[in-house]
This record gives structure tokens, C-alpha cells and sequence, in this order.
């Protein structure tokens, strides 16, 4: 039998039907990959969760607080109470207020009953126990929820940004956020405002180093 080195017409349909089975799994691995890329792309967008600066607060005295209105401050949000066994921390939120207020620091009290009923009173009660007892004078803002299902937008924005740990689980939990409006930095109740740990973060986060604030007036 005389050999012939032309492939058989079987052959041939075997080797095209390989071709296109390659060439469709090519095309569908190449699809495949872009939308992956394309799916990774859109999850890191929905994942942004944007800034503080979406977020306002009514105040205590029934005044807009926009958080957009302090873009380029350091922001610390505290929840508050005034029958808490850390109320006594109102004092040292005002020191540390004091302290780097010409830096560029806010701090931003958030009354809130949501833990053990420690916050029973109207807005004006507890403006006025803030004043009379504690001399405040950064921003308050109204009573708030700070928790669960029904917690202020900015809470559940933030919740969403941290473990379990990193949410208030009782009064005077604080989020640090930076001057681009990024939460930057979380501390429990038990941490004192004058803290190192928290003072280390705020001047870190604070958009004014300490050279850059002029010596006050001396008074003549």
C-alpha cells in the first residue's frame, strides 16, 4: 500500500474542529478576563465609601452642622452622654480642643441616649449641663442615634469602615476623621482624650505642624 503524506479528509476535520474549540475557549477566556477586570474595577468603586463631607449633623441648638463646611480640618466625633461614669471626659475633650484648635482640630460632641438611657434630657438641657458643668464651647450636635438600624447616616458610614470593635459600644467612643475627610482613626470609650495614643494620632492627622501656628498676642 502506497503511503501518502496528504492528511486524510477526517484528519483534517478532526484538526479544524480542535481550531475552533481553541479558538472559542480563547475568546471566552479573553472575555472572561475583562470581565473579571471590569467586575474587580466596579467593586473597588462601590467600595469607596466617599467622606465624611456627604454627611451633616443638626445641631444643638438647631443649627446645620455640614461637615463639608470643615474640609481641610481634623475632625474627632465623640458620642457623648451626661450621666456616664466617663462624662468626667468632657473636660478633656475641651483640653485637647484647646490645645490644637489653632492647628486645625474640631472636635465634634454627638449626644446620644442609645447606651444604658445615660442621655435622657432635651437639646437644651443638655446644652446647658455642657456649659454650666464642663465650660464647652467646640460644636455639639443634637441628641442622635449612634447605633443599630436607625443610627445617623455619618455612624453608619463609619460602621461599615470597621470590625465590631471599631463601633460604639457604649458612650464617648470616638472617630478620627482627616483633613480630606477619610476615617482615619478610631478610639473606645475607655480611652482618655488626652490620651497619648490619640493625642500621636490627631497630630499626626492634624493639617498645621506645630511650627506653623504664630505665637499668640502678648497683651500690652
Amino acid at each position: 500500500m502506497q503511503s501518502s503524506t496528504n492528511p486524510s479528509p477526517l484528519h483534517k476535520l478532526w484538526v479544524d474542529a480542535v481550531l475552533r474549540h481553541c479558538t472559542r475557549f480563547l475568546k471566552f477566556t479573553l472575555a472572561l478576563g475583562i470581565s473579571l477586570m471590569s467586575f474587580t474595577f466596579a467593586r473597588a468603586q462601590d467600595n469607596d465609601p466617599g467622606t465624611a463631607y456627604q454627611f451633616s449633623f443638626i445641631g444643638i441648638d438647631g443649627k446645620y452642622i455640614d461637615l463639608a463646611d470643615l474640609a481641610g480640618k481634623t475632625i474627632l466625633i465623640v458620642n457623648t452622654a451626661s450621666r456616664c461614669g466617663f462624662t468626667k471626659q468632657y473636660t478633656e475633650l475641651q483640653k485637647l480642643y484647646d490645645t490644637y484648635k489653632d492647628r486645625g482640630l474640631v472636635v465634634l460632641g454627638v449626644p446620644s441616649n442609645d447606651f444604658g438611657g445615660q442621655e435622657p434630657g432635651n437639646d437644651a438641657e443638655i446644652k446647658q449641663f455642657c456649659e454650666v458643668n464642663f465650660d464647652i464651647n467646640f460644636p455639639m450636635a443634637g441628641k442622635t442615634v449612634v447605633t443599630g438600624a436607625q443610627a445617623h447616616p455619618f455612624y453608619q458610614w463609619a460602621a461599615i469602615q470597621v470590625n465590631a470593635f471599631g463601633r460604639p459600644r457604649w458612650n464617648f467612643h470616638k472617630y478620627l476623621i482627616s483633613p480630606e475627610g477619610k476615617l482615619v482613626d478610631w478610639f473606645s470609650s475607655m480611652t482618655s482624650p488626652t490620651d497619648s495614643k490619640l493625642t500621636a494620632s490627631v497630630e499626626r492627622w492634624l493639617p498645621q505642624p506645630a511650627d506653623s501656628v504664630p505665637e499668640p498676642i502678648a497683651a500690652e
